[in-house]
């Protein structure tokens, strides 16, 4: 009798098996949509000031996907590098996170 109970559940390993296969590849399937999902957390923005000493850009930018209105403000960027390839007048696209308590730029592309 147990040797039958374990064929049992044995044969049910391939099943549950092939399911979870089945869930990984749809999984896969779903990454361009995450792609998309990220360029849909882009704001457009025109950078007002490049502040180097403060590693800070102020930019007049659209409403934020969190919530947040148009408005002009100033970013703390990611990288300081961004700085110094950009300037006043510039139009960007941007996104932004809060990082230890500031609103930080952590992704930058400039509009050509």
């Amino acid at each position: 009798m147990k040797q039958g109970l374990f064929l049992a559940v044995a044969s049910l390993a391939l099943p549950l098996s092939a399911l979870a296969a089945d869930n990984h590849e749809e999984h896969h399937h779903a990454m361009p949509m995450v792609a998309n999902q990220a360029d849909a957390a882009m704001t457009d923005g025109t950078v007002k000031k490049v502040d180097k000493a403060a590693g800070k850009l102020t930019v007049s930018h659209g409403p934020l996907p969190n919530g947040m209105p148009a408005m002009t403000m100033a970013f703390s960027v990611k990288d300081p590098g961004w700085l110094e390839r950009v300037k006043p007048g510039d139009r960007i696209r941007f996104v932004e996170e809060n990082l230890k308590g500031a609103a930080t730029i952590v992704h930058l592309e400039p509009v050509r």
